[in-house]
Order: structure tokens, then sequence, then C-alpha cells
């Protein structure tokens, strides 16, 4: 034990450290039990291996800390890697790293025994370069596709919100609204699974069937939920309040997914995207309400 060589305020740190690295060192063994492809079984059993190490250098400084440890938290790591893919779940892990590895260095600092310092410096060396490099050969056919998902959901929730919007202008009717919803979603999930078909064909890493099953499921789905609560609630700003609401769900969903995945920011794009909905939803009102007066029926689909 190193107890000796820091204060109290360093031991309770190391003793944070060492907590942290021995949960990361837990998530992946359980990620490696329950992975059925060889080389990413053998990626995460080294994770989890180097962790251990870790824990055990922190370990050293600041006693043990297997007590602090809330093992359980990482069955939700096991349920996010289920639902949301294993690429997303170690990206996810690794959101932390940079401020961990910052933290690494001021405990540098710290420590005067050479030996100690040469050990901490090998596992700063370990966070910022050999996770990153194991991470190339994580290779899940799925994230190649995340782009054309993405494209279908923000076209038919801007799209289909811009339809809802307009004949909200228009009529009083939320089951006439909920159907041109489907009408004109249904349409544009095809028209833009085709694209989707065309634009893979110039790229090696996709099919194109694939990708314009991808796009055209994930804007369907889109308009089904965007649909709904104009089939459930007979006022018209009711149904579109909630149907705004579950667009801007979705929105902060698929744009979270995206940033952790492709390591971006999050808030400028879940806000440009938001903004997108909202004026455009403000914009085909105005445009329903001009129609229908000009053409005097607004009111008749009521």
């Amino acid at each position: 034990m190193q107890h000796v060589s820091f204060d109290e305020q360093s031991i309770q740190q190391a003793r944070r450290y060492c907590a942290d690295e021995l949960f990361d060192s837990e998530v992946y063994r359980r990620l490696a039990e329950i992975e059925k492809n060889d080389a990413h079984r053998n990626i995460l059993l080294e994770f989890s291996a180097q962790e251990k190490g870790h824990y055990e250098f922190w370990r050293s400084i600041g006693g043990e800390c297997v007590d602090e440890v809330k093992l359980w938290k990482a069955r939700l790591f096991v349920l996010m890697r289920r639902l949301l893919g294993l690429t997303f779940t170690l990206k996810f892990l690794e959101r932390h790293e940079k401020s961990v590895t910052e933290s690494y260095r001021g405990f540098l600092g710290k420590i005067s025994d050479e030996r100690l310092r040469k050990s901490l410096q090998k596992i700063i060396e370990d966070e910022e370069i050999h996770e990153k490099t194991h991470m190339q050969g994580i290779n899940e056919k799925f994230v190649s596709y995340v782009g054309f998902i993405a494209l279908g959901l923000a076209d038919a929730i801007v799209e289909i919100t811009g339809v809802h919007a307009g004949f909200l202008g228009v009529t009083s009717s939320t089951l006439i609204t909920g159907i041109a919803g489907l009408i004109v979603g249904i349409s544009a999930a095809i028209s833009m699974a085709s694209a989707a078909y065309v634009q893979s064909k110039h790229e090696l890493r996709t099919n194109p069937v694939t990708s314009a099953l991808y796009t055209g499921l994930a804007y369907i789905i889109a308009v089904v939920l965007l649909a709904a609560p104009y089939f459930v609630f007979r006022s018209m700003i009711n149904a579109f309040t909630i149907s705004i609401i579950t667009g801007v769900l979705m929105v902060l969903g698929f744009t979270f997914y995206g940033s952790v995945l492709q390591d971006k920011g999050f808030r400028r794009e879940f806000l440009e995207t938001t903004s997108l909905l909202f004026a455009t939803a403000i914009a085909t009102y105005f445009i329903g309400e001009v129609i229908g007066g000009y053409f005097g029926i607004r009111g008749i689909f009521g």
C-alpha cells in the first residue's frame, strides 16, 4: 500500500478512480459474455483485462474500492448493447474518457515515486490510444446504415409535421389530417427508399436493398407515430401538440444516437433540426390558412 505517500484527499481521489476502473472492467466482461462475434468478444475481454489492471494500480494507492462500486449498473449497459448495438455502447462508455485522462494527468503531479509515475503514464496511454485502436476492430454492419435511418427519420418528421400543420389551417377534422399524413408519408417513404437505393449503389460499404429498406422503414415508423394522435384525439390542437412532442422526442433520440456514434456535438444538431421542424410547421400552417381562405374551404371538412 502506498498510503504513506499521499494525503487523505489524494487517497479518496484514487478510490474514486479505482471504483471507476473496476466498474468499466465489469461492464466489458459482461458485454463479452453475451457477444457472439469471436473477434468482438476477444476485444471486449482485452478491454476488461486492461481496466482491471488500471483498477489494481489505483487500489494500490487508495485501498480496496469494491464496496463503492454499484455493479448492478453494468446490467444497464448490457441492456443498452442489446437495444442499441455494441458500437454505440462502447462509444457511450468512452465519452467520459477525455475528462478522466485529464484528471489522471493532474494526479501525476502528486506522485513522486518514479515507478508509480511510469505506471500512471502507461494507463494514460492506454486510455488515449489503445482503446481507440481496438475500437477499429469493432465492425457492426448496422452502423453503416445509421445515416440512412437518420435521413429517413429526419425527413419524415419535418415533412409530415408540415403536412399536419398545413391541414391545421384548413380543417378541424383530426381524421382527415391523420389520413392525409399517412398518405403523404407512405408515398414519401417509397420515394425516399428509392433515393436511398440509388445513393447506396455508389457506396461500396452498403447494400442498396438494405439501405432502401432501412430508410423506408424508418420513414414509415415516423409517419405512423406522428399520425397516431390524430386518430386518438378529436381536438385538433391536442392531436397536433402530441404529434409535435412525439416529433421532438424522435429528433432527440436519433440525434443523440448519431452524435455518440460519430463523436459529434449533440446540442447544435438537435437545435438545428428542432428549429427546422418548428419553422416548417409555422410556415405550412400559414400556407394552409391562406389556401383555405382563398378557396373558401376553411372548415368545410370539419
